[in-house]
């Protein structure tokens, strides 16, 4: 494919040679070279063209495999999460309509979702850090424990996982009064969004957008990744689902990814806009239940599209 720096060197030479042209009264110079630059427009056009075709096959592609994806991904999961209590935790850049698909399979599944909680930005804002730490400590229900950790996405996750999710050993981490005066108080504090206290779930399932923007986009996402793996703690498992962009290294899910601590532990899924990503969601989701992890989705970071299939 010709540069850029070629057609803006075609172009100059256009205009010196009309130049020339006018000054010598003759033309030949100028229509001669008029004849390349058009012969290039012709060529760039047909290039436009082309690409613009593969475009639509690939979206039409995508389109299908998509309208596939979504058709049989409930008989995909059918039964897979039989008997177990899922909560929702939606982080920055959540979409809607994934998180109803997303729920939808969960059902699907067999599972029963306990409800969801709704976080804030200002959660993961490195300027409201030390308000997280020092909220954190002071709402912790008696006999609860937080996480050696000291970062404010650390602690506000082990909170968070006292307050929605039992142990592996079925029993909740505090009495029901002090998890929603927890709740509470994150919400007073603008950390969680209004709304109603889940019941105690024995997994969880956070829910992304893409990469972050901005100057802190890695700290932000740093936020959100260890809140989650806090949760993964706290409970019999968890899996962080961001969308396309969410590998990268302002992205929650990249950050998981480039921590081998971590996501030995955390499952990780970076399409869930898609009907795969959300199946895979579902999946992985199964696969925490029997002490497994994984790196699902379409990024070169993932080692599969779904638990049990290759990469190819």
């Amino acid at each position: 494919m010709m540069s850029l720096r070629y057609h803006v060197v075609s172009l100059t030479a256009v205009f010196l040679a009309l130049a020339l042209g006018v000054v010598l009264g003759s033309t030949s110079v100028s229509q001669r070279l008029l004849s390349v630059v058009a012969g290039d427009r012709d060529n760039l056009t047909t290039q436009v063209d082309q690409l613009s075709a593969q475009r639509d096959q690939l979206q039409a592609q995508q389109r299908a495999a998509n309208g596939f994806g979504a058709a049989v991904g409930p008989t995909v999961v059918k039964g897979q999460l039989a008997q177990r209590k899922v909560v929702l935790v939606l982080g920055s850049g959540a979409d809607p309509t994934d998180r109803d698909a997303v729920r939808q399979l969960l059902s699907d599944a067999g599972a029963t979702v306990t409800g969801e909680v709704e976080l804030t930005d200002a959660i993961i804002d490195p300027a409201r850090a030390d308000a997280v730490r020092d909220l954190t400590t002071r709402l912790l229900p008696s006999g609860a424990q937080l996480p050696s950790a000291t970062d404010a996405g650390g602690l506000v996750g082990g909170l968070l996982g006292n307050v929605l999710l039992v142990g592996r050993n079925g029993q909740p981490h505090a009495a029901s009064d002090q998890a929603a005066a927890a709740l509470t108080g994150l919400t007073q504090g603008g950390f969680v969004k209004p709304g109603a206290k889940p019941d105690p779930a024995q997994l969880a399932v956070v829910l992304t957008g893409g990469g972050l923007s901005g100057a802190d986009a890695p700290e932000r996402a740093a936020t959100l990744a260890r809140l989650s793996s806090e949760l993964d703690r706290a409970g019999s498992g968890a899996v962080l689902a961001g969308r396309s962009g969410s590998e990268g290294s302002t992205g929650p899910v990249g950050v998981v990814r480039a921590d081998g601590t971590i996501s030995a532990t955390l499952s990780t899924v970076d399409d869930v806009e898609t009907a795969v990503g959300r199946v895979a969601a579902v999946l992985a989701l199964r696969e925490q239940t029997a002490g497994q992890a994984g790196r699902y989705g379409a990024a070169s970071t993932a080692q599969a599209p779904i638990p049990g299939t290759s990469a190819g």
